[in-house]
Order: structure tokens, then sequence, then C-alpha cells
């Protein structure tokens, strides 16, 4: 937002005593805001800038879309907007919201309303209420239940939204309880405010959250996906999912994450999975850079989830060990069958499993006897993924003992460069047979089918063990295995 109106003299305010938080400060209406405001004003209703919008321009953070509550309703809102939106869209139009684009501003204008879930359904159902009181009674917390009247600019705040912004505290403008009945996913909204903003839960919200956890399974997964989404791209995950876990709200919807706790570490004793897959995520977090950007939504899932085939594969050994034998394996199949269930795209279904059956991989190169086959066969199994997969293997390392860590650290600085010098000489990312299709089927005179494949398996395995040949040894190599196929006999 460029050009901003300064909240006006007679805005009705009182800053709370022993403010906590520094860059709060007077809201600024954005001149958009302004200029809507008049025009419901002219038109004759009431409108109101509400929710995170108003505390983020007290806290000074970027707002990129603005949200407005009127008394106006869906249809007489679009009246209101034509000629001075650019753009208009209703996808919302059942929950009483009007989209709309104004130069490179987006807004949203919504009807003061009711939300409420019904005991057995998935979907709220919405009603229409009749003042900015009443809406803002129904907000999620008190931070988000702050509102600034268009034109006059009056700051209304009627449930100490101000001072709970003030001393980073989530409190729910009524009863938690009655917040909680009219949308569970306000629960999951907590634990996303909590990493995303570093604020406390109130006791009494968090004793709600554990008290209601079970009403989390009438969200639709889609909603529950993008709350999860947005708390794990937060600065500080760790705060959030800590949460979910306490109150069992994670046992609703990620039963496999709170599995972890107690569960015996093979590698750090010293701690349990849980708190193991947790600080593996914190390092990954702070492996993002330029060739990893963060917050890489791929990434963090893989770190969360990269150990939970552990407590199905534990098993307690003769000695007095604990084995999680190919847990890797079953946490490959436990994270997409978990993350399809919550409604993620198949891309990113298919990348974190991937990245989580392959997360072991590099303890098999041991102080470095991997043959530059294995060094090609790692690279190209990762594929794209190689960069993630670099990130994800160092963050697995959690020990505390600071001698086996740098030894980790060094051994796997010497795969990376092994990685690099075969990488100048044979562009392992995109490694191909020495011959294509193409080339197969002339010098065996074969049509498209299934020994064209087999043959290109055979020349790719070579293409690992050996690396590049040249086009005379690729065809004496394929005439080898011709020779030992069923197929060439005459």
């Amino acid at each position: 937002m460029g050009h901003v109106v300064t909240l006006t003299s007679g805005a009705r305010r009182t800053d709370p005593p022993g403010l906590g938080l520094a860059n709060v400060s007077s809201p600024q209406i954005p001149l958009v805001a302004q200029s809507l405001g008049e025009r419901f004003a002219a038109a004759g209703f009431d409108l109101a800038l509400v929710g995170g919008s108003v505390r983020d321009l007290i806290l000074k953070r970027r707002v990129n879309d603005l949200d407005f509550t009127t008394d106006a309703t869906p249809e007489q809102t679009e009246r209101v907007l034509a000629g001075w939106a650019d753009a208009t869209w209703d996808v919302g139009r059942a929950f009483g919201t009007i989209g709309a684009r104004h130069g490179g501003d987006v807004v949203e204008v919504t009807t003061y309303r009711a939300e409420a879930y019904e005991a057995d359904s998935r979907k709220p159902a919405v009603a229409y209420g009749t003042s900015l009181d009443d809406d803002l009674v129904r907000r999620d917390f008190t931070v988000n239940a702050m509102a600034l009247a268009l034109p006059s600019g009056e700051f209304v705040d009627p449930h100490g939204g101000l001072t709970d912004l003030a001393q980073g505290l989530l409190r729910t403008p009524g009863t938690p309880e009655s917040s909680f009945t009219d949308d569970p996913l306000r629960m999951m909204r907590a634990a996303r405010f909590a990493a995303q903003l570093g604020f406390e839960v109130a006791p009494q919200v968090r004793t709600a959250m554990a008290a209601m956890a079970d009403r989390l399974s009438i969200v639709s997964a889609e909603r529950v996906r993008d709350e999860l989404t947005k708390l794990l791209l937060s600065p500080n995950p760790r705060v959030g999912l800590r949460l979910l876990v306490d109150t069992g709200l994670a046992d609703v919807f990620l039963p496999e994450l709170p599995a972890l706790q107690l569960e015996i570490d093979e590698h750090h004793r010293h701690k349990d999975v849980y708190e193991h897959s947790l600080t593996v995520l914190d390092q990954a977090i702070a492996l993002e850079d330029d060739v990893v950007p963060g917050p890489d939504l791929v990434l963090r899932l893989a770190a969360l989830l990269h150990d939970i085939g552990k407590p199905a594969t534990r098993r307690f050994e003769s000695g007095g060990g604990v084995s999680f034998h190919h847990h890797e394996v079953v946490g490959a199949k436990l994270t997409a069958k978990r993350l399809k269930a919550l409604r993620f795209d198949s891309s990113t279904v298919k990348q974190v499993s991937r990245l989580v059956e392959l997360h072991l991989r590099f303890h098999g190169y041991g102080g470095g006897e991997w043959t530059d086959s294995a060094v090609r066969r790692y690279v190209h199994d990762a594929g794209p993924l190689l960069q993630r997969l670099h990130r994800l293997t160092r963050s697995d390392s959690t020990t505390r003992n600071a001698r086996r860590a740098a030894l980790l650290s060094r051994t796997y600085d010497d795969l990376e460069e092994r990685i690099a010098r075969l990488e100048e000489q044979e562009e392992l990312a995109s490694i191909r047979p020495d011959l294509d299709g193409e080339q197969i089927m002339a010098a065996l005179d074969l049509r498209p089918g299934p020994v064209v494949g087999r043959a290109y398996k055979h020349l790719l395995a070579v293409r690992m063990d050996q690396g590049p040949l040249s086009e005379d040894a690729a065809h004496a190599e394929l005439r080898r295995w011709w020779a030992e196929q069923p197929e060439s006999a005459p």
C-alpha cells in the first residue's frame, strides 16, 4: 500500500499502559480504504476495515489484501463497487463476500455475518449480522477483532485487542468455547498465529483447544491443509506444532506426529524422535538459502515427517538396543498417505515422500567408501530434489557430540565435493544411457516395445557403473547384452 492517511485526531483510541511491542503504533488508513469508505457512505452504507488488515497496519507489517465489513448485502456491495473497481468477483458470495481490484489493490467486502458449524456439518452455515460490534465479537481473536470505521477513521476495539496485541497475547472476543464452536478451525489458527507472530496463547484458550480438539474433525481436509501450510511456512513453526500436539489437535489430522513421542532414536538417544524431528525442522529452515529459497514447503514437510516410519518399525533387540529397519521406506508410504488425506497436490506428495525415502541413503557413504557409481546413483535417484536432499540430510544430524557432528559434516562435505567433480565431467543431473531408444531399435532391428525398455535400463545401469562410454563401446555392450536375451535366438 503506497499512500496512507493518518488516523484522524477524533478517533477513539486509548493506548494501553506499558505498551509491550515497540512497533505497535497508530494505524494508518490506506488511501484505497479511505476512497472506498467515502463511496459506501455516499450510498448510505457503513464500512469498516477489519481483521488482520488492521492488526498488520498497527504492527507496520506488509498488508497485501484489505478486508472490509459492511451492512450492505452482497448485491448492494456490487452496485457500490461498480464504476470504482477495475474488476470484481463473487466466488465468496455464499459467505457474503465480494472481491474487487482497484489499481494495484485487492479488497474483499463482506456483509456483517455470523459463521457457525452445526454438529455434523463440514461447512459453516452463514447468517448475516446487523452491526459492526456483532461482527467483531464473532471474530477469531481479539487482535483480529479491531476495526477502523470509514471514512471517519474511528478506531473500534470493543474487546481489548490493542492491549492483547501489545502484550503478544491470543484471546478470543467471547468465550473460547463459543468461538471454537462457531469455527473449529480457529483452534489451528491459534497455533498458526503463535508461530507466525510469536504470540502466547491465553491459558483459557489452550484449555478449550484441548477440550474441543475432536471437533476439528468436522472441518474439511482442504481448510486444515491450508492452515497447516501457513503454520509450516511461518518463521517459527516449532511453537505452533508443539501447541497442536500438546492440545491433542494433531491427533485429529496428523496423528503420526504425536506418535513420535517417547520413541527412542537409535542415533540420538538423548532425545525422543518427536523432539529430534522438531530440531531437524529448525535446522532445515536455517539451511534455506538462495539455492533452496525459503520458506520451502517441500523441505519443511520432509524434515517434519522424515522419521514417521519409526513407530511402526521399532524392534527391541536381544542386546538391549532398539532398531528401526526400513523406517524410511515405511515412512515414505505413510507420508504419501497422510498428505493425500490432507489433499496436498500430487507434486508435493511425490516430492516429500521421495525425500523421506532417501533421507537415510547418505549413511551408507561411511568414510567415503562409495564408488563413483554409487555417487551417480545418489544424484540420479534424487533428481531435481538433490539440493533439498542435501539440506535434509545435513539437518538430520542433531547429535550433541561435537566431534561426531563435525565428522558427519565433513563427510557430507566430501560427498558434495565428489558430486561437484563428477558433475563437471558428466552432467550428473541428466544422466542418460549412451544410446537412446531410436539408436537401440536401429542397432537391434527392433520395433517399440518392452524389449527396448529393458535394453535402455541395462545401458543406463552400465552408464551409472562405468561412467560415459564411447558410441562404439556402447554398441558393443548392447550387442553383448542382446546375445544373452531369449528374444535374440533365431
